[in-house]
């Protein structure tokens, strides 16, 4: 039996306790945010479709995108117990000078048309956080207004090489002027992207006003009244434009650029520069030669060329080749903490995010991104604890084993030159995890020996795929 009683009013007492309502809307709904995903789900409520969209989608069925966000789930940790992990330290030198967490702020494009606070929200929230922000060439707010919205910080300009070459300069120079410290040459661009989801929406600079356009902005007068009694949508490196997103793209970027025209631009530019958008092992040893300072392993997003090389699968192999000599960052996929600190154990210097980055913008303005970058190094500091590291230089590839999913059968020279990889990649983690090894090596052995379950793999694998860029 049981016995009951009535509990006292002192026994209720600490049960009773009521949390104080909070009456900011916009700091209840980021203080409920706990994931980037959260994030994402409040920006998609708050923002009209077509904005949402341009920021969410990639180049045709998507497929980059969510292979570049499955092979970071694709990872097992290694963690080491008994650990003194009381302090964790989330810092390191990058580029010659000091970050206070292994990501930045990535460069894009269009940012005041997903919340009119655009790049000068995102520079004042990497300038109190201690990391650099990218300015895009596509940009709605000029060099010189990041420089005043972060004038202590670090600041990087991003350059697409337009077939105008003097105006490509003259942006250089502004950007040197102003104290920019990084310049960042994207080189993946010859012609833009099949970005199906813009074409469908109709998306143009300003947004166009159809009556569809105006029965999805009914729920989210927020934008609308932001977008309305502010300064005009415009690009403030550039000339207005008021056709189409991807007429703009074709009519500025070249496709004759070449290796050589990066040297010229290297002679240029005081600063340290990166290459953005490198995605095969020869182009990092060719940038490596040059003496570049650093390379950004980066399919643009999922942007560009649909089914590209996957990011964090290049990056052990580029490391090992160029690492000592050129900082290699990554881009592409990145939607936790746990993702920055798997690419950082495989070798990668730093990191950046964009869509992190622009889903926090479109929740709340400046405090959103405060909130992106809030988590992002929650979730860091808690994994290295978890891992049983206290700094970024104790991570190392044995803290990481990289799960087989998509296994190269076959295409080419570089095709032969990913096998190779794919092959040596479970040898280098089999000191940390003999099961993971285990686990690539059998889907190594079913690639090779049955076609029809390679298919069969293959259809998985795509399904899988869609699957993920619907979510």
């Amino acid at each position: 039996m049981v016995d009951r009683r009535i509990p006292s009013l002192h026994d209720l007492a600490p049960l009773m306790k009521f949390k104080a309502p909070q009456l900011d809307a916009k700091k209840r709904r980021l203080d409920a945010a706990l994931t980037i995903y959260d994030l994402r789900a409040i920006a998609k409520r708050r923002t009209p479709k077509a904005a949402f969209d341009y920021t969410e989608g990639a180049a045709e069925a998507e497929i980059s995108l969510a292979r570049a966000r499955q092979a970071f789930e694709d990872i097992q940790f290694n963690p080491a117990i008994l650990r003194d992990v009381s302090k964790v330290d989330t810092s390191r030198e990058v580029l010659g000078a000091p970050v206070a967490l292994p990501f930045g702020i990535a460069p894009t494009g269009f940012t005041r048309m997903m919340q009119t606070e655009g790049e000068k929200a995102g520079a004042a929230a990497a300038a109190a956080a201690g990391i650099p922000f990218s300015l895009s060439t596509m940009g709605t707010a000029s060099i010189e207004d990041v420089k005043a919205a972060n004038p202590n910080g670090r600041n990087w300009f991003q350059l697409y090489m337009w077939k105008d070459r003097e105006r490509s300069m003259a942006l250089v120079e502004r950007a040197a002027a102003a104290g920019f410290d990084t310049l960042l040459v994207t080189v993946d661009v010859p012609v833009a992207g099949a970005r199906l989801r813009d074409t469908r929406n109709g998306m143009t600079i300003p947004p166009t006003l159809t009556p569809k356009t105006i029965v999805n902005a009914i729920p989210r007068p927020a934008w609308w009244i932001n977008f309305l009694t502010t300064e005009p949508l415009a690009f403030a490196s550039l000339d207005r434009w008021s056709g189409t997103v991807a007429a703009l793209l074709d009519t500025m970027f070249d496709p004759t650029v070449t290796f050589e025209d990066l040297a010229w631009i290297k002679e240029q530019w005081p600063g340290k520069l990166v290459v953005k958008g490198v995605q095969n092992l020869d182009d990092a040893r060719k940038l490596a030669d040059m003496g570049v300072d650093g390379i950004t392993l980066s399919n643009h997003g999922g942007r560009q060329l649909d089914r590209a090389p996957i990011p964090f699968h290049l990056l052990p192999d580029v490391v090992r080749e160029v690492g000592k000599d050129t900082e290699v960052h990554l881009d592409t996929g990145i939607m936790s903490g746990a993702d920055i600190v798997a690419s950082i154990a495989l070798g990668a210097r730093f990191t950046m995010i964009g869509r992190a980055y622009l889903y926090g913008l479109m929740a709340g303005g400046r405090e959103g991104v405060d909130r992106t970058i809030s988590i992002l190094s929650t979730q860091i500091a808690r994994t290295m604890r978890l891992l049983g590291v206290a700094t970024l230089d104790e991570l190392e590839p044995r803290h990481v084993t990289q799960l087989a999913r998509l296994v190269p059968l076959h295409g080419g020279a570089a095709g032969a030159e990913a096998a190779a990889a794919a092959s040596a990649r479970p040898t280098r983690v089999a000191r940390a995890s003999t099961a993971g090894a285990g686990v690539a090596k059998a889907a190594a052995a079913k690639a090779a020996g049955a076609k029809s379950a390679g298919a069969k793999s293959a259809a998985g694998t795509s399904a899988t795929a869609r699957g993920t860029a619907k979510r």
